[in-house]
């Protein structure tokens, strides 16, 4: 019995904070990628001035582009795990903590002693379950915004990698 129960040592209730700790570094690198980015090419329209070549203008034209093209993609990453994921796991969710009241209740109008360590073990249960489906919350949570960030993070690191490499050409 007891194997079946989750338990806190579990890797599982860690791994929403592994998660989210990865979602922190791609922010972190992908700020500062953008920086390093919004820096190169506002240096870059400083010195084109009123009359940029048609190398400026075609990485000008570029920003607009892949802007909207890594919103975009991120939308549609963020919508589908969405729709994969997290409502099956707002179902469980809710379905556990339903449960965790109905061992409640079985609990508090136990009639014997055996009854009540019975209903106690089954709200034991029932609380680690719920624990586990919030746990999972999280991590979908999680793997949304990961999904999201997916594209943009990619997108302003290649262009640091890209603008940092024609700056020193």
């Amino acid at each position: 019995m007891a194997s079946m129960t989750p338990s806190f040592s579990s890797p599982r209730f860690f791994n929403p904070l592994m998660l989210w700790v990865d979602v922190a570094v791609k922010t972190n690198e992908m700020l500062l990628s953008s920086g390093s980015v919004i820096q190169m090419r506002t240096e870059r329209i400083a010195k084109a001035g009123l009359a940029p070549s048609d190398a400026d203008l075609a990485e000008f034209q570029l920003m607009g582009h892949e802007k909207l093209a890594a919103v975009s993609e991120a939308g549609a990453a963020m919508a589908n795990q969405l729709h994969t994921a997290q409502f099956a796991v707002v179902q469980r969710m809710v379905r556990h903590w339903l449960g965790g009241g109905v061992a409640l209740f079985s609990l508090a109008t136990s009639t014997t002693p055996e009854q009540a360590a019975t209903h106690a073990e089954a709200l034991g249960r029932s609380a680690m379950r719920s624990a586990a489906a919030v746990s999972e919350l999280s991590s979908a949570g999680a793997r949304i915004v990961q999904r999201g960030l997916k594209p943009i993070h990619a997108k302003a690191t290649s262009n640091a990698r890209r603008l940092t490499l024609v700056q020193q050409a």
